[in-house]
């Protein structure tokens, strides 16, 4: 946990999320990392916008080989030097939404997550943006676009619902500023939410097809329907299941 100090001027949900960090209600799945396992990062980056308190999403490029225009945090792998995790989230952050490092204050990393199918270890990063600017593409043959997604948006019922994959996966997401985020950043965004006390009761029996989502409701599936967990890892590199080591958050020295 941080010292108080070194939370002055956050808002309370911010706080809440830091304090929670280490508990981090994300679905576990058994097994540990495999000693192959590439490490990454992705940022939170949470922050006062102009429609109040947001989090920053990118939007993939259509043309990339795989996850092509999927939204996600902005992150990726490990570079040789990297201050991994810490230096990792930021540097991509700057690259691929134009970021300043210098204007986000990091304050605590998650627990990391093991993505068994595509073998990668994810770290995510939360981080306040203490000196917002307008966010750009950074290269746009990664990224097609960047929002500032208002956190009022992503925690309203009506912008709440599952997704089903061809394959049968079933998972949450949320439809906000002409996307659908889904797979593990939707998971992800969605034990944010919980941590940081913002969450409301939504229609979990609101189930969508995932090529194609019209505006209302389709038939309910029942929540014991079987799911492909590894699609899901496949689908979304930036989505994970905890590897079920509670206890692993920590908070970062201060910058």
């Amino acid at each position: 946990m941080r010292p108080a100090e070194e939370l002055t001027g956050l808002p309370e949900h911010v706080r809440r999320l830091v304090a929670a960090a280490a508990d981090l209600p994300l679905q576990h799945r058994h097994g540990r990392p495999s000693a192959s396992a590439r490490r990454s990062a992705v940022l939170i980056l949470l922050g006062e916008g102009p429609a109040g308190p947001d989090v920053l999403l990118i939007e993939k490029s259509p043309h990339l080989r795989s996850h092509a225009g999927q939204p996600a945090f902005p992150g990726g792998g490990a570079d040789p030097g990297d201050d991994y995790p810490v230096g990792t989230a930021l540097r991509e952050a700057e690259e691929e939404a134009g970021i300043d490092p210098a204007g986000v204050r990091v304050l605590v990393t998650l627990p990391e997550l093991f993505l068994g199918p595509s073998d990668n270890l994810v770290v995510p990063v939360v981080g306040w943006w203490d000196d917002p600017r307008d966010v750009t593409v950074g290269d746009p043959r990664e990224v097609a676009r960047v929002a500032r997604v208002p956190l009022a948006e992503l925690v309203e019922p009506a912008n709440r619902f599952r997704v089903r994959h061809p394959s049968g996966y079933v998972g949450p997401a949320f439809g906000v500023a002409d996307m659908v985020v889904w797979g593990f950043t939707a998971g992800l965004l969605d034990a944010v939410l919980e941590a940081a006390g913002l969450n409301r009761p939504w229609d979990q029996r609101d189930v969508r097809p995932l090529e194609l989502l019209p505006a209302g409701p389709l038939e309910s599936t029942p929540d014991d329907e079987p799911l492909d967990d590894d699609l899901a890892d496949r689908a979304a590199p930036t989505v994970a299941d905890d590897a079920g080591q509670p206890g692993t958050a920590r908070t970062v020295p201060g910058r």
